[in-house]
């Protein structure tokens, strides 16, 4: 027998239309969303900001590599790391096939994290990935972005993120067991894992002048989480309990 209430073909129809207006409202809401985050002010970067890269040190005008607007992927990849973080690794699995397309709209993609670059680069051969992948080792970027944060920041619960201090899961004291889980996969302690978040900054050039324009975190990254865009759209959804998803080539394993 089925799980799930069952009807006619007509029922189905009068369904779909009825949802169809609140998909269309939904979209809607998201363009006006879209023009909203547009429309913030442009907060000029003057700081000396340095990255280690493939093609040697670098600005962060570097990393616009010829584009007039970057998006930087705040990838959780701390210096005690020995691999990436699982979701970050999820989202960075849809990153090369937009970034394609991106370049040749004016836009570069690049992840950036504070693990060092040999680490970035082993962990992104593994992956099988090619998108541009920079340490921000020897940078203020991260904690200025509220990406990293420091151990005394921890122990005086001074931790900034998401634009309101503590609340969030990976500020739990003992640790939740799905940051622990991950931390694990990370080689390293929950404590030392947290110490990195994920998140999404954007910036513009104009003029020689680099402007930070935009950042997100948390929940404001399920948009680019592939996966869950197709989840949303499946019979049973996301239909999850806990962590189920792992490092592509782990399934196998699993």
């Amino acid at each position: 027998m089925p799980t799930h209430h069952t009807g006619t073909r007509d029922e189905w129809l009068a369904a779909r239309i009825a949802l169809l207006e609140a998909e269309k409202a939904h979209v809607r809401r998201g363009d006006e969303l879209a023009r909203q985050r547009q429309a913030l002010p442009w907060v000029r970067v003057d700081k000396a900001y340095r990255f280690d890269t493939d093609e040697g040190p670098a600005t962060l005008a570097d990393l616009f590599r010829g584009c007039s607007q970057l998006l930087i992927y705040h990838f959780m990849f701390g210096p005690d790391y020995s691999a990436g973080c699982p979701s970050c690794s999820a989202i960075a699995d849809g990153l090369d096939g937009n970034a394609v397309h991106l370049a040749n709209h004016d836009v570069m993609v690049s992840a950036v994290s504070r693990a060092p670059l040999a680490k970035l680069r082993a962990y992104r051969r593994r992956m099988g990935w090619t998108f541009p992948w920079a340490s921000s080792a020897d940078s203020d970027f991260n904690f200025d972005f509220n990406t990293s944060f420091t151990e005394q920041q921890q122990r005086h619960d001074a931790v900034d993120y998401n634009y309101q201090r503590g609340g969030h899961a990976m500020d739990r004291t003992p640790p939740l067991e799905p940051v622990a889980q991950f931390a694990a996969t990370c080689g390293t302690d929950a404590l030392t894992y947290a110490r990195d978040r994920p998140g999404l900054s954007a910036f513009v050039i104009e003029d020689g002048v680099v402007y930070h324009t935009y950042s997100t975190y948390a929940r404001g990254l399920d948009g680019l989480w592939g996966m869950y865009q197709w989840l949303d759209r499946a019979p049973r959804g996301r239909n999850e309990s806990g962590i189920w998803w792992r490092r592509h080539d782990e399934y196998a394993t699993a």
